[in-house]
């Protein structure tokens, strides 16, 4: 089974995703930085230079990929669920985990903002606030699970997926056994 992290950006999907790959024994794989080495060019440069409809592309291709095998704990970017196929890929062989956190948490994380097309520029509590409002119809569909990550550790946000994801699999086992 893969799990894949899912939310906003500066919600922690990265480095919770690490401490999760560890904790599950899985290999861990952030789908933007997947892109990034196979491209050969940093995100930005892929939004200038091709558009977001290029990159979106790449983000798709990457997801039915990456998604296409398990124990994979993938670190997705922050619009990747706005498509509908990414969803189905991610939850072919997994589970869907939306992290979250306040916009003033993610204003704090995402500091300047320049490594993040998303954000045009605008880096406010108020624009932050409008983004996150506009695509959380989506994350919440999509989200098997969702984990608040404003003042924790991403040690103890790992901790709780982990064992959300082992109460699901031990589940899974004994109805598989009583079958």
């Amino acid at each position: 089974m893969n799990v894949a992290l899912i939310g906003f950006m500066g919600v922690g999907k990265t480095t919770v995703s690490r401490y999760l790959g560890k904790r599950l024994h899985g290999e861990e794989v952030d789908v933007d930085r997947w892109i990034v080495e196979k491209d050969g060019r940093p995100i930005p440069e892929i939004f200038e230079k091709d558009g977001e409809q290029a990159f979106r592309d790449m983000e798709t291709e990457a997801i039915k990929e990456l998604g296409s095998n398990d124990g994979k704990v993938l670190s997705c970017g922050g619009g990747a669920v706005l498509r509908p196929e990414n969803v189905e890929a991610l939850k072919k062989n997994g589970m869907i985990v939306l992290l979250t956190a306040r916009p003033e948490t993610v204003l704090k994380r995402v500091g300047d903002g320049k490594s993040r097309p998303a954000l045009g520029g605008e880096v406010t509590v108020a624009h932050i606030t409008e983004l996150m409002e506009r695509r959380r119809a989506a994350y919440e569909a999509a989200a098997d699970v969702t984990v608040a990550t404003d003042g924790r550790s991403p040690e103890e946000i790992a901790e709780e997926i982990a064992g959300i994801v082992e109460k699901i699999i031990c589940s899974a086992t004994r109805k598989k056994g009583e079958e």
